[in-house]
C-alpha cells in the first residue's frame, strides 16, 4: 500500500496536517456524481403505516433518494458543495453544479418535508439531522449564485430540522454514546456548527446546555473499548470534540485532562483493521478511522505540548494511511458514504 505521502491525491498543509489535492477532490468528487442520482440499491429505514407507504425511493425522496440511503445522500451533497468552494476550477464543476440543481430543486426539496413531517420522531435521529445541518452551514453563507439558491431552497427542510432538534432534545434524558448513527455527540457537533454560522440563537443554547447536561461530568472515557465491531464514529473523541466546542478553552483543557488521560488516549491511537470491505457492516471501520483523524485535527489546538501534538499528527496520517487509499469503487458498501468522511478530515472546517 503506497503511503499517503506518495499519493497524488493529497499533500501537507503549513501545519504538517494531510489535505487534499486538486486531483484528490476529483477523485472523491466522482464517487459522489456516481450515486446521488442512483436509486438502487436502497435502504430506506421507514416505518410502514399502510400499503400507501409502498412508494419508490425517488418518490419519497425526491432529493436525497441517491446513495444506498437518505443521511448518505445529503453527505454526499454536503461534500460536492465542499469540494466546488475549495477548488472552484474542478473539471467536474459543471456536472456538480447540474446535478445539485437537479435535486435541490425548491420542488424536490418541499418533497422532503412533506415526508418529514409524516416520519417517525426518530427517523434519521441525529446522524442524517446533523449532515443536513453540516449542509446548510455549508451553503449558510457562501458567495454563489448557484449556492445561495440552493440555500433557499433547502431552508424549510432545514428549519424543520431545527423544529426536531429543539422539541427532542429537552426530553432526551441520556445521551446516545455508541460508535454509530444515533451517537449524540456527533449530532450536536454539526448542529452547533450551524447554530453558530447562522446565529440560531435558541438552537446553540439548547445544544450547550443539553451537552453540559450529558458530558460535563465524564472521566476516564472508555477508549480501549474502541472500536465495537460495526462503529464507524469514535464515541470518546466525538464527545471531546464537541466539548472543545461548548467549553472555554481553559474549560476544556482541565476536563479534557480527566476525560481521556494520557493512558486511555494511547488506545485511540492505532488505527482499526478492516478485514472485507464488501461487508456493509465491517466497512464502517473505515469510518472510524476517518472521524478519529478528523477529531484529533480538530484537538490538536488545544494541545500545548509539541511533542504531544506531533504524536497526534502522526496517529492522525496513521489512520488516514489505513482507509483512505482503499476508498475507491470497488465495493459500493463503502463507496457510496467514506468519501465525504474523507473530505471532512482533509478538508472539513475543524
Amino acid at each position: 500500500m503506497a503511503q499517503l505521502e506518495n499519493n497524488p491525491f493529497l499533500n501537507k498543509d503549513q501545519y504538517g496536517q494531510l489535505q487534499l489535492t486538486k486531483e484528490g477532490a476529483s477523485h472523491f468528487a466522482n464517487l459522489a456524481l456516481s450515486c446521488i442520482q442512483k436509486e438502487y440499491p436502497n435502504k430506506l429505514g421507514q416505518v410502514l403505516k399502510d400499503k400507501n407507504s409502498l412508494k419508490e425511493p425517488k418518490d419519497l425522496h425526491p432529493a436525497f433518494y441517491g446513495c444506498f440511503d437518505w443521511h448518505s445522500s445529503v453527505h454526499g451533497h454536503w461534500m460536492l458543495v465542499r469540494l466546488l468552494k475549495i477548488f472552484p476550477d474542478l473539471p467536474e464543476a459543471p456536472q456538480i453544479r447540474k446535478m445539485l440543481s437537479t435535486n435541490m430543486s425548491a420542488e424536490n426539496i418541499q418533497g422532503e418535508v412533506a415526508y418529514l413531517k409524516t416520519a417517525s420522531k426518530s427517523w434519521e435521529r441525529m446522524y442524517g439531522w446533523s449532515w443536513l445541518m453540516k449542509l446548510s452551514e455549508e451553503l449558510y453563507d457562501w458567495r454563489d449564485s448557484d449556492g445561495q439558491q440552493w440555500k433557499k431552497n433547502l431552508q424549510p427542510l432545514t428549519d424543520l430540522m431545527i423544529e426536531r432538534y429543539i422539541d427532542f432534545l429537552p426530553k432526551q434524558t441520556y445521551a446516545v454514546r455508541t460508535g454509530v448513527h444515533p451517537n449524540t455527540a456527533f449530532g450536536l457537533s454539526f448542529a452547533l456548527d450551524y447554530a453558530k454560522k447562522a446565529k440560531h440563537t435558541a438552537l446553540e443554547n439548547i445544544i450547550i446546555s443539553r451537552a453540559k447536561d450529558y458530558y460535563l461530568n465524564d472521566t476516564d472515557c472508555p477508549a480501549d473499548w474502541e472500536p465495537s465491531g460495526e462503529d464507524f464514529l469514535s464515541a470518546c473523541l466525538e464527545e471531546a470534540k464537541l466539548m472543545s466546542k461548548v467549553l472555554s478553552a481553559d474549560q476544556f483543557e482541565y476536563w479534557f485532562k480527566k476525560f481521556l488521560p494520557k493512558k486511555k488516549m494511547k488506545a485511540l491511537i492505532h488505527p482499526a483493521e478492516v478485514s472485507d470491505r464488501s461487508d456493509p457492516k465491517l466497512v464502517h471501520l473505515d469510518g472510524v478511522n476517518l472521524s478519529r483523524a478528523w477529531c484529533i485535527y480538530g484537538l490538536l489546538p488545544y494541545v500545548k505540548k509539541k511533542k504531544n501534538r506531533k504524536l497526534l499528527t502522526k496517529a492522525a496520517e496513521k489512520h488516514l494511511n489505513a482507509t483512505v487509499p482503499y476508498i475507491a469503487s470497488e465495493y459500493y458498501e463503502g463507496t457510496h458514504w467514506l468519501a465525504s468522511f474523507a473530505v471532512y478530515a482533509l478538508a472539513g472546517v475543524r
